[in-house]
């Protein structure tokens, strides 16, 4: 928490602290009192405003703290989605309108740029899952591929008998593609895989390495196949429980309802719920895994009951 006492001169003071303020993402309970979610960067961030403040005479303070009285914690976080929920709100408005513009090549990479520039602002503070974070994406990815025609660039992917041991990379804040994608790579694929998860902007490609769900990887999205689904053709495994997982990770990911299997909606729930309970990549990973080990054993019991 952040607490602030500003002069009344400097006038520009006050509008400067609020404008960095909500840059940084800050849920405001009065006109001097702001909230964050604790981490390294925030804790950063805060202490740069309290310099910035006192630096022109006013006083500022940050103090690590819980909600006991009048508050409680699922509120906050509710709080901070419904703010973010409004950008998103924002951002598929005018996505959809640069897609509609593209398909009649009145947009093209110069206003992609700029919208993505404005998506990564939003998505760098938006601290608890909110509501149209996934829509956008797909909406991004679904952009990108139709100004880029459909295609991407050709990247060497390794041999399947040279995947063992390797380093999985992809972008931080998973959501059910890269969950799933990870879980089937360690169940199928690669048993000793470890992964990371990195800011796409400030990723370096390392020599062994292996990209997933990421622009330039060597396993993301390709037509209208989500990254899940590409693993899955590319390793040539015959499985229909595995075929039926992926098909419930397409409809959640794409939501495009294309396969409309039953699971769909329950797994999108507990992905959902999964995320707002799970803030770091490793245990979203983790219970993430369990998720998916469970509907691949009810596929399972499904398809051989079928057989």
């Amino acid at each position: 928490m952040l607490l602030h006492q500003i002069p009344p001169k400097p006038a520009y003071l006050r509008a400067k602290v609020l404008r960095r303020l909500n840059q940084l993402g800050a849920l405001p309970l009065k006109n001097s009192a702001y909230l964050l979610p604790r981490t390294d960067e925030t804790v950063e961030d805060t202490q740069w405003v309290c310099r910035e403040i006192s630096q022109e005479g006013g006083e500022a303070w940050v103090f690590e703290c819980n909600p006991v009285a009048g508050l409680q914690d699922g509120e906050i976080r509710e709080d901070f989605r419904r703010r973010r929920e409004q950008d998103y709100r924002g951002l598929l408005e005018t996505g959809r309108a640069l897609l509609e513009a593209i398909g009649t090549r009145a947009a093209g990479a110069a206003q992609f740029r700029r919208l993505k520039q404005r998506y990564e602002e939003v998505r760098r503070i938006d601290f608890f899952g909110a509501p149209g974070s996934e829509e956008m994406e797909a909406l991004m990815k679904t952009i990108d591929a139709n100004l880029r025609g459909g295609e991407r660039p050709l990247v060497k992917r390794p041999d399947l008998g040279e995947m063992q041991g390797r380093v999985w990379v992809t972008r931080r804040g998973i959501k059910v593609d890269r969950m799933g994608s990870a879980w089937l790579i360690g169940r199928f694929l690669d048993p000793t895989a470890q992964f990371r998860f990195v800011d796409p902007d400030e990723y370096v490609h390392r020599e062994g390495e292996v990209r997933f769900d990421m622009f330039e990887g060597e396993f993301t999205h390709e037509g209208d196949l989500c990254t899940f689904e590409v693993l899955v053709a590319w390793s040539g495994w015959r499985d229909a429980a595995l075929e039926a997982v992926a098909q419930v990770v397409h409809d959640i990911d794409l939501k495009d309802a294309k396969y409309g299997r039953p699971e769909t909606a329950g797994i999108a729930a507990a992905i959902h719920g999964l995320t707002l309970r799970r803030a770091e990549d490793t245990a979203r990973l983790e219970d993430g895994g369990a998720l998916f080990e469970s509907l691949y054993n009810h596929m399972k019991a499904e398809t051989d009951a079928a057989a």
